[in-house]
């Protein structure tokens, strides 16, 4: 078994006194794994990456990263979006470095640290052009290269692809396989496309009712490295519908 680089313990968390989200939760996520949460929205999916990343407080329990319990969690994990956030005003290049600024590299090591990578991302040539001269696919790539020069291990992703059309979903879904399988991250994704679970995880956990204790996972049966033809096994098919089923409120998944 790989080691445990993210761990809930007995975590709980309300907003402002509120109606719980998580009470007594806990949660292991191991070196190199691709998770997936799942759940309805409001469900508390959001809320656990806010945690982790420590924009909000846990009132109870324990949050460790790579067997550490530390208080400030701000940095310590690579973060990407929904929405890509980068600065209009700023080129790829410049976007890319912002968290190689913030940890007070040279402009001039910043470069060249970041040339090699842009050409590995398939960014070479647009160094200079900025976010509204890119395509939607080529904004997340960038939005993921900030994240991966953080340093970090584990990556936090919140719907990346949600606003992509549904061929540069695919195409982006099977460039992120390849990208994780080739850096070696672990990688917590949120989707709300149970597809997208299916053909990208390990594991995948579902919200369901809050306050949240422990959330119900799921085993991907399929073995990698993965094409989209995998999901036509019958087992993931049956997987899926109990998945939709669940998430609709008429079942579990066994």
């Amino acid at each position: 078994m790989r080691e445990a680089v993210l761990e809930f313990r007995d975590v709980s968390f309300s907003y402002s006194g509120k109606k719980p989200i998580l009470d007594q939760f806990h949660l292991t996520v191991h070196d190199r794994e691709f998770v997936t949460i799942i759940g309805a929205s409001g469900s508390g999916k959001s809320t656990l990456f806010r945690l982790i990343t420590g924009l909000e407080q846990e009132e109870a329990g324990t949050i460790r990263l790579n067997g550490e319990a530390v208080q400030s969690r701000h940095g310590r994990t690579g973060y990407m979006p929904q929405q890509d956030l980068l600065m209009p005003w700023r080129t790829v290049l410049q976007n890319a470095a912002v968290p190689l600024e913030l940890a007070g590299m040279k402009k001039k090591e910043a470069v060249e640290k970041m040339t090699p990578l842009l050409t590995e991302f398939g960014l070479s040539g647009t160094e200079h052009k900025y976010p509204s001269e890119l395509s939607g696919g080529m904004r997340q790539r960038v939005s993921f290269l900030r994240s991966i020069l953080t340093g970090s291990n584990i990556l936090l992703l919140d719907e990346p692809f949600s606003a992509l059309d549904a061929i540069t979903r695919l195409s982006m879904q099977e460039w992120l396989l390849d990208q994780w399988e080739k850096r070696e991250k672990t990688i917590l994704f949120i989707t709300h496309d149970v597809n997208e679970a299916l053909f990208l995880s390990d594991r995948i956990f579902v919200f369901q009712d809050t306050p949240v204790q422990s959330l119900q996972e799921v085993v991907v049966p399929l073995e990698r490295p993965r094409t989209l033809r995998a999901m036509n096994d019958p087992a993931v098919l049956e997987m899926k519908d109990r998945l939709i089923d669940q998430l609709r409120g008429r079942g579990t998944v066994r």
